[in-house]
Parts: structure tokens; C-alpha cells; sequence
């Protein structure tokens, strides 16, 4: 059964595409796939961008298991019956999580370096040139005010950068709203696995709720100015840096 995508998913994945140059002739892509909405959307988006193209290119779907017992069969299910093509590496990261990570530290931060760095290693040893990720305007968003907020830093996520590895990752959905790729799942009744497979969720501490408390700070701004998610992202691409406080080198 075909998925149905939206004329503004593959509108935005096309303007993102073009002004940020993410996806040239020739790319090997690994695309990092949880199951979530998000990385769900990314893969058919892809699928559907590969046949619209006037370029050809590859990728392939690599999902990281952490050690949890977890059970891939139908996310590899549904990639087959896409004719997508999808890689299953499971690791040892809860168990090396419970010697690593103090009390209190940010699981999230360990289990997604831990997670990266897998998909790089996949990346190269699959000849790979580039790794996608699945971030949307609004991870963006709160990265921003939680860099802000919580570090003091003006730091956001970046549509492509060069890794230290030479592997260029890119976010082909930076520039489209969550709300858009929950849409998508629920429409075309897509099974997505959500916060109940988040590896946090095993250990019996205190969470941080850093991302929880600007996830809601934003919906209530959002609705006194409707636009600030439309402004965030002119924003993002138009910084006065000698406005601010820098020091001269």
C-alpha cells in the first residue's frame, strides 16, 4: 500500500533541499531511523523525493537498537514493503549507560551521542558520503531557547555541516513543523513508536524536563504571536553578529 505525502511535505523538503544544498547527484545517504514520526516522515519523503528527482542518489534507513531487548520486525516489515532498504545494528549502550552516567546527568544527551556515533561508524563502513537526521523546526526552536535559557549560548541546529569525520550530516525536515509529520503517521495509520521506547524511561531517576518546559513555553507563545515559528525561521538565516557582545580575536 502507497503512503500518501502531503503537497506541503514535499514542497518544503524541496525548497529546503535547493537552498541548502542537502541532497546532490551521486549521495549515499544513511538515514537514521528510530520508528518515530519524524524519521518515518523522513523515509518516505525521501522514497518519494528519489523518484521526483532530476538526480540520482541512494540511501539507506540504519536503525540503532540500544540493548534493550527491543523488537525491530515491523519496522523492517514496513521498509520491505516500501522497497526501502533498512539496516538494524543493536548495541551495547543501556548496559554501558548504567557504568557511564552519573546520577542526574542527562540520559538523553549519552544515549544520543552514543546513538550518533554509531550511525557514523554504520555510515562509513556502508560507503556512505552523508547521514541524515530526522530534527524539525521545532527541535530547532528549542534547542535555541534551551541553549539560551539553560547555557547561555546562541546555538541552535544547523540544516548541514561537516562532522569531524569528513561525513556530511544533514536535516532534510529542519524546516518543517512537527505537527506536519505527526499528520502524516496519523493519516496514513503508520504504527510510530513513541516516548514508551525512550531508554530514560528505564531508569529509576529524576528526569530533566529542560525540553518539556520550553516545548510548552513556546505553545503559549505561539499563541499570543502566531507567527513566531515562521519568524524563527527567517530568524535563523538572518544574524547580525556585530550586534552582539563579541570579543575581537
Amino acid at each position: 500500500m502507497s503512503v500518501k505525502l502531503s503537497k506541503k511535505i514535499m514542497s518544503k523538503l524541496g525548497k529546503t533541499n535547493a537552498e541548502f544544498q542537502l541532497i546532490e547527484e551521486g549521495d549515499k545517504i544513511l538515514v537514521g531511523l528510530s520508528g518515530g514520526k519524524d524519521s518515518l516522515t523522513m523515509i518516505h519523503a525521501m522514497k518519494e523525493q528519489q523518484r521526483r528527482a532530476p538526480f540520482t542518489f541512494e540511501f539507506i534507513a540504519v536503525t540503532v537498537g540500544y540493548g534493550m531487548g527491543e523488537n525491530f520486525e515491523k519496522l523492517s516489515k514496513h521498509c520491505k514493503e516500501h522497497g526501502i532498504e533498512h539496516v538494524v545494528r543493536d548495541t551495547k549502550t543501556y548496559e554501558l549507560a548504567k557504568e557511564k552516567i552519573r546520577k542526574n546527568s542527562s540520559y538523553c544527551s549519552f544515549f544520543s551521542r552514543m546513538r550518533r556515533g554509531y550511525l557514523y561508524s554504520v555510515a562509513q563502513e556502508l560507503g556512505c558520503n552523508k547521514v541524515a537526521l530526522g530534527h524539525h523546526m521545532d527541535d530547532a526552536a528549542e534547542s535555541f531557547f534551551m541553549n539560551f535559557i539553560y547555557n547561555g549560548q546562541m546555538r541552535s541546529l544547523a540544516p548541514k555541516y561537516t562532522a569531524g569525520n569528513g561525513l556530511v550530516v544533514i536535516r532534510p525536515l529542519i524546516q518543517m513543523r512537527e505537527r506536519q509529520l505527526a499528520a502524516f503517521v496519523k493519516e496514513n495509520e503508520i504504527e510510530a513508536i513513541g516516548d514508551e521506547a525512550c531508554p530514560a524511561m528505564r531508569f529509576d531517576v529524576k528526569m530533566p524536563h529542560a525540553r518539556a518546559n520550553t516545548k510548552e513555553m513556546l505553545a503559549k507563545m505561539e499563541k499570543e504571536f502566531p507567527s513566531l515559528f515562521t519568524s524563527l525561521n527567517a530568524a535563523f538565516k538572518n544574524i547580525s553578529v556585530d550586534s552582539f557582545f563579541m570579543l575581537e580575536d
